[in-house]
C-alpha cells in the first residue's frame, strides 16, 4: 500500500525537491467537478484573532468533505462559502446552487472570475488576487499577492487531484458589525481541484495554521480512516525572509488531552472537538513541541465540520513561541468508539500509508 501512494501521489517528492509546477486555478471544467478554495489569516488582534474564506464548488463522495445538508438541487451542482473569524457569529456558512445562483467564468484580462449570489466574489490570476463579501454580519475586501513559498497538499498522478498552499500577501479591510479594521499581514491562500471519485477515504481531517512571525509560517495537518489508520501527518514551515520552505512527514504526532463536550452536526454526525491538544516532532536536526488551547469559538460549516483558533505556546529547537491566535479546522467522523479511545499511546500508533485515494469497482 505504501509502495501504491508514493505511486500515484507525488505531493512528498514535489516538496522535497521544490520543482517548477505549473499552478492551475480555474472553475469546474472537464473531469475537475469538485474545485476548492481558501484564505487563512492568522495571528490577528482581538477580537478577530483569525479570518478565513472557504469555498467547496461541488460536494465530493466523502462525509468529512461534503455538508449533505446544504444540497438542495444535487451534489455537483452545490456551493457551500465558510467566510468566519472568532467573535459570535450566525450567518458564515452559505450554500448556492451553480446553475442558479453563481456565474464563474474566465474574463477577457484572463481573470478567473468567481461570484457566489451576490454575497462573495472572488477575482484574479497569478500573483494578484481579490476576495470580496459583503455582509452585514462580516465583510471583505482584501487584495492577495503571491509569493513563491508553495507547498504540495496533494498531487496525485495522471491529474487525478492536486491540493496546493502558497503564502500570500494580504492587505485590505475587514468589517464586523459596526468595526473596521485594517490589515496588512500574511496569510495562506490555496486551491485544489479533483475529479468526481465515487470514494474517498478520511474520516478525520485536521488543519491548523501558526503564523510564527509575520515572515515564517506553519501549517499542521493530520487525517484518519474509518478504521483510525493514519493517512497523513505533516509539518510545513515556510519561511519567506530566508525563502526556505520544509515540509516533515515522518514521526508527526498530533494528541488530544482534552475534549468538548460531544456535540451532533445538522448532518446528524457527532463528534468531540478539541479542547487541548499537542503536536510534537523529533529527528536528529530539529525538535518541534506544541501545546495549544482552544479558544471555544468552534463555528460549524467548514465542509462537514468545525473552524476556530487557539491560544498557543511553541518550541522549535531553542526558539519559543507564544502566541493568541492559532486558526484550527477540524472534522471527525470516525466512528465514537475511535474517538472515544486514545490510541496514540498504544504501539499501533505508527502511521501507516494508506492510499490518499480508493476507488470502489
Amino acid at each position: 500500500m505504501r509502495l501504491f501512494q508514493d505511486f500515484l501521489d507525488q505531493s512528498k517528492q514535489l516538496n522535497q525537491a521544490r520543482k517548477p509546477v505549473e499552478l492551475f486555478y480555474h472553475p469546474p471544467k472537464d473531469k475537475y467537478k469538485i474545485i476548492h478554495q481558501k484564505l487563512v489569516i492568522a495571528n490577528l488582534p482581538a477580537p478577530l484573532h483569525y479570518i478565513n474564506f472557504f469555498s467547496l464548488i461541488g460536494q465530493p463522495n466523502n462525509p468529512v468533505f461534503c455538508n449533505q445538508s446544504e444540497i438542495s438541487t444535487f451534489a455537483l451542482d452545490t456551493v457551500t462559502t465558510l467566510s468566519s473569524s472568532s467573535p459570535h457569529m450566525a450567518g458564515q456558512l452559505n450554500a448556492y446552487s451553480i446553475k442558479k445562483q453563481c456565474k464563474f467564468q474566465i474574463d477577457q484580462n484572463n481573470n478567473t472570475d468567481f461570484k457566489f449570489g451576490d454575497r462573495e466574489h472572488v477575482l484574479g490570476q497569478f500573483p494578484d488576487f481579490k476576495i470580496q463579501r459583503q455582509d452585514n454580519e462580516l465583510s471583505l475586501d482584501l487584495n492577495i499577492t503571491t509569493t513563491p513559498l508553495l507547498s504540495h497538499f496533494v498531487h496525485l498522478k495522471f491529474g487525478f487531484a492536486e491540493h496546493w498552499s502558497i503564502v500570500a500577501h494580504c492587505e485590505g479591510q475587514i468589517t464586523y458589525k459596526d468595526q473596521k479594521f485594517e490589515i496588512k499581514q500574511n496569510g495562506a491562500f490555496e486551491y485544489a481541484r479533483l475529479v468526481n471519485f465515487p470514494y474517498l477515504p478520511y474520516a478525520l481531517y485536521v488543519y491548523q495554521l501558526i503564523q510564527l512571525t509575520d515572515d515564517r509560517q506553519m501549517i499542521l495537518m493530520h487525517s484518519r480512516d474509518q478504521l483510525n489508520n493514519i493517512l497523513h501527518s505533516r509539518i510545513y514551515i515556510r519561511d519567506l525572509q530566508n525563502n526556505e520552505l520544509s515540509m516533515l512527514n515522518q514521526r508527526v504526532y498530533f494528541k488530544i488531552h482534552r475534549v468538548f463536550p460531544k456535540v451532533k452536526t445538522v448532518n446528524q454526525q457527532e463528534m468531540y472537538l478539541p479542547r487541548e491538544f499537542a503536536w510534537q516532532y523529533q529527528d536528529e536536526n530539529i525538535q518541534i513541541d506544541i501545546q495549544a488551547q482552544s479558544r471555544g469559538d468552534y463555528k460549524f460549516g467548514l465542509a462537514a465540520g468545525y473552524v476556530g483558533s487557539f491560544s498557543y505556546q511553541a518550541k522549535i529547537n531553542q526558539e519559543c513561541y507564544v502566541g493568541e491566535s492559532g486558526y484550527c479546522e477540524y472534522i471527525d467522523c470516525r466512528p465514537l468508539k475511535w474517538q472515544e479511545i486514545d490510541k496514540e499511546s498504544q504501539a499501533s500508533n505508527k502511521i501507516t500509508n494508506p492510499a490518499p485515494i480508493m476507488l470502489k469497482k
